[in-house]
């Protein structure tokens, strides 16, 4: 799956690189918007002009081809700035979230070792915090990165000297552009390096399946360290010369109100942000009648929230992806993949392990992907690169039923299958059957040890309005069978999620054995 980067000219960048759309973009239309931030926009040429002046600068103060560049913010237009002059530079940019603690970044700047940390003002005392630990940990004589802001204010007026320098050159297709941890449902986060190729193809392949011209409005909800955040719609966007308006953080009813505002065409969200959507006050008055491409990631969309975007005339597309294919495997093409993950995007290749055997016909097993989109591997971690092979192939850890045509059924991430008395239950199965409960606004189910059975299924609820078990039981009667039905459901104020809006199982269920609850 690796692969070695083989040097351009001197000067001569490689032709997927994606330095490149931003001086194509800039040189035809350079009056046209690009990015939308908080009511201020940001024109074409505006966008060339800083990142071709912030590419040079970094280079200059020795953050060449090859360096990491990290930053804890929000999803803001001076970190769009930064990605193109990082790919000008051949620098790779690593954007870390702002809802990590501070041991949690220092943990992550750990393993991306980057020559510079840029961060958002609202952010800098959890980044300080985070240095502080860092240098704590070092060897001596080691020193953590500079760190300055971003923004014209920041590392464009002046960008700290490295201390370690990298030399400027032009990147290739195959140099890393973007780190990006993965959310660590199932074991400790990885960092994905994912290079130009790997970005280009993934949004050609977007391109042919959800196309995009110059005239659409792209929303982006997603923050901007998920892979999302760039690769399903505001990468494309910016290709084609369209326009992205940013949501730094993402509210529901300010959502809904720039969707009426900017006649978005266009937005991609995971099934909680689909599902704040419709129960927010002014989903019924809002115009969104602009909408034509509302892509879903991240998970399955309950049928009742389907059906409420539906009834407003917003045209759903569910998908299926993972950072390590940079993110786009499968997406729903038209009425006929309804209920399923949908069929493979164009230059990807699926195929499933079964009893360690590669098939490539229908059947039920472990999802592998394959094609010019899938990650080069976790960054320095071999060995967890190896784990995620399958000889040319990306095991995705997603057990997943493909039926004749093609079209993929997520059944659930293979380490979060239940295993009780004798059955195997797919909690996303149960979750999405609680969800269709008028008074359930968030679900999460997970399994936890059980003498009698082994394991037994527990519900962690959000609800709107009183609900009892015996309610809840009778729900799901006819819906699902009843060994698939929850032994305890219990009530909680939010459902912990990560980034991309998956439950955080682990977490649920360490509290409950914390807690020191028995069994029923």
């Amino acid at each position: 799956m690796a692969r070695e980067a083989l040097p351009p000219g001197p000067h001569t960048p490689g032709p997927l690189t994606l330095g490149r759309w931003t001086s194509d973009r800039a040189a035809t239309e350079p009056a046209r918007p690009a990015i939308v931030d908080r009511g201020v926009t940001v024109s074409y040429g505006e966008l060339e002009a800083r990142a071709a002046a912030l590419a040079h600068a970094l280079g200059e103060a020795g953050h060449g081809r090859g360096a990491r560049i990290a930053t804890v913010t929000g999803s803001t237009a001076d970190q769009v700035v930064l990605l193109f002059a990082c790919a000008k530079a051949g620098a790779m940019l690593v954007p870390l979230s702002w809802r990590l603690t501070a041991g949690e970044v220092a943990a992550q700047l750990q393993i991306a070792d980057p020559s510079l940390l840029l961060v958002e003002d609202d952010h800098r005392p959890v980044a300080e915090a985070a240095l502080e630990r860092l240098a704590e940990q070092r060897v001596p004589g080691a020193l953590p990165p500079p760190m300055t802001a971003l923004g014209a204010a920041g590392v464009e007026s002046l960008v700290p000297a490295a201390r370690e320098r990298v030399a400027p050159g032009a990147p290739a297709d195959d140099d890393g552009l973007l780190m990006l941890f993965t959310s660590g449902t199932t074991s400790a986060p990885k960092a994905v390096v994912l290079t130009h190729a790997n970005c280009a193809w993934a949004n050609l392949a977007l391109s042919r399946a959800t196309p995009m011209t110059p005239d659409d409005v792209v929303l982006q909800v997603l923050p901007q360290h998920h892979v999302a955040g760039w690769n399903i719609q505001p990468l494309l966007a910016w290709w084609v010369g369209a326009r992205v308006v940013l949501e730094r953080t993402f509210d529901a009813g300010r959502s809904l109100a720039l969707v009426e505002r900017h006649r978005v065409t266009a937005t991609m969200g995971v099934p909680t942000v689909y599902r704040a959507l419709v129960q927010h006050p002014d989903f019924a008055a809002r115009d969104l009648s602009s909408l034509r491409t509302a892509v879903v990631g991240g998970g399955m969309l309950d049928e009742r929230t389907a059906a409420r975007l539906r009834e407003r005339g917003v045209p759903v597309q569910q998908g299926y992806g993972l950072t390590e294919a940079a993110p786009n495997v499968t997406i729903c093409r038209d009425a006929s993949d309804a209920g399923t993950a949908g069929r493979a995007y164009p230059h990807v290749d699926l195929a499933l392990l079964v009893d360690d055997r590669v098939e490539h016909g229908p059947g039920r097993g472990e999802l592998l992907v394959r094609g010019p989109s899938v990650f080069q591997g976790y960054f320095r971690d071999p060995e967890a690169t190896a784990a995620a092979q399958h000889g040319p192939w990306l095991r995705t850890g997603d057990l997943v039923e493909r039926d004749a045509a093609g079209r993929i059924r997520v059944v659930d991430r293979v380490k979060d299958i239940v295993r009780s008395g004798g059955e195997s239950i797919a909690p996303i199965e149960v979750e999405l059957a609680l969800l269709e409960h008028p008074a359930v606004v968030d679900a999460a189910v997970a399994g936890v040890p059980s003498e009698r059975w082994g394991e037994e299924l527990v519900a962690w609820l959000v609800v709107s309005d009183p609900v009892d078990d015996e309610a809840l039981g009778a729900h799901l009667e006819g819906r699902i069978a009843g060994f698939k039905h929850p032994k305890r459901y219990l009530l909680v104020d939010a459902i912990p999620r990560t980034s991309s809006g998956k439950p955080l199982r682990r977490a649920l269920t360490a509290a409950f054995a914390a807690s020191g609850v028995g069994a029923p």
